[in-house]
C-alpha cells in the first residue's frame, strides 16, 4: 500500500471540514416573474402578495406540521436574468416567516426584460442542489404572465430538474395588462400544465385577476409547505383547450421571432 507523504497528510489534516447539509422538511424556491410586462404596481401586488402569506397562520401551522418542523426558502425574482432577493433562509418558527416577508416590502424595481421561464428553472435547479439543505422534498415555485420566449426551451430544463427529485409547480398570472397581454396566452395555464410544470404532485394554481393573487399565492403556499395536501384536478382552470391536442411549447419563442419581425424589437 502506497502511503502519503508527510506534508499531503498535514494539508488533508488542517483542510477545514464541510458542515454537513441542514435537513428540513421542504426546499422551496420562488421564482417571481418581473419581466417587462409587469409593472411597478404589479410587482408589489406580489410582493405584498408573498408577504402576506408568509405572515399567515396557515403558512406558519403548515411549517410546524412537518416530521422537522421546518424548511428552507429563496425568493428570487426572474425575466431574462435572476436576481435573489432573499437568499436561502431556515424557516422554524413565525418569526422567521415574517422576517422573510420584512425583506420582501423595502423595495420594489421591475427589471424591464424578455421573459425566460426555463433559465428561471435552471437558476432554481442549480440553487438547489448547491445550497446548505437537505430537504425530504424540494420544490421549484414559478409564477409568470406569459410563455418562455428567451434562453433554453423550457421543456429540457423542466425535464432536467425533475430527473434530479425537483417539483415544479406553477402559478400563471391570466390576467388583463393591458398592451403587454399581447405577449401572453389564452391559456396561460395549460401551457404552465403541460410546458412548465413536473415531478409527482405537480399543480397549477393560476391567477385570474389581480385581486385574486394573494388567496391564490396563499393556497398554493400551504398546499407545497403542508404534507399530504394534493390539489384536485380542478386547481387547473383551462381557458381554451382541447383534450387530445398536443401543446406547442415553443409558443411563447415563436410569437417572439414574428413580432421581432414586424416591430424590430430587440
Amino acid at each position: 500500500m502506497k502511503l502519503l507523504p508527510l506534508a499531503a497528510l498535514a494539508a488533508l489534516a488542517a483542510a477545514p471540514l464541510k458542515a454537513q447539509p441542514i435537513l428540513v422538511d421542504l426546499e422551496l424556491a420562488l421564482m417571481v416573474d418581473v419581466s417587462r410586462s409587469v409593472s411597478y404596481d404589479e410587482l408589489e401586488i406580489q410582493r405584498q402578495g408573498y408577504a402576506a402569506a408568509l405572515k399567515s397562520d396557515a403558512l406558519a401551522d403548515a411549517v410546524s406540521s412537518g416530521a422537522m418542523g421546518r424548511i428552507a426558502i429563496t425568493y428570487v425574482e426572474w425575466a431574462g436574468s435572476q436576481r435573489v432577493i432573499v437568499p436561502w433562509q431556515l424557516i422554524e418558527s413565525r418569526a422567521d416567516l415574517h422576517a422573510v416577508a420584512d425583506q420582501l416590502t423595502v423595495n420594489f424595481s421591475p427589471v424591464m426584460r424578455r421573459t425566460s421561464i426555463s433559465e428561471a428553472i435552471a437558476f432554481a435547479t442549480d440553487a438547489i442542489t448547491s445550497n446548505d439543505y437537505d430537504g425530504i422534498r424540494r420544490v421549484i415555485d414559478v409564477s409568470g404572465d406569459g410563455p418562455n420566449n428567451q434562453g433554453r426551451h423550457v421543456e429540457p430544463m423542466r425535464d432536467a430538474a425533475v430527473a434530479q427529485g425537483i417539483v415544479i409547480n406553477g402559478l400563471p398570472l391570466l390576467t388583463d395588462d393591458g398592451l403587454w397581454s399581447n405577449w401572453s396566452i389564452d391559456d396561460l395555464d395549460v401551457y404552465y400544465r403541460d410546458c412548465v410544470i413536473g415531478g409527482p404532485g405537480a399543480f397549477v394554481v393560476p391567477v385570474l385577476g389581480w385581486e385574486d393573487f394573494a388567496d391564490a399565492v396563499l393556497q398554493k403556499l400551504v398546499m407545497e409547505v403542508f404534507i399530504g395536501s394534493i390539489p384536485p384536478d380542478e386547481q387547473i382552470v383551462p381557458v381554451q383547450y382541447s383534450v387530445g391536442e398536443s401543446y406547442d411549447c415553443l409558443i411563447g419563442e415563436k410569437m417572439w421571432a414574428q413580432r421581432s419581425q414586424n416591430w424590430n424589437m430587440p
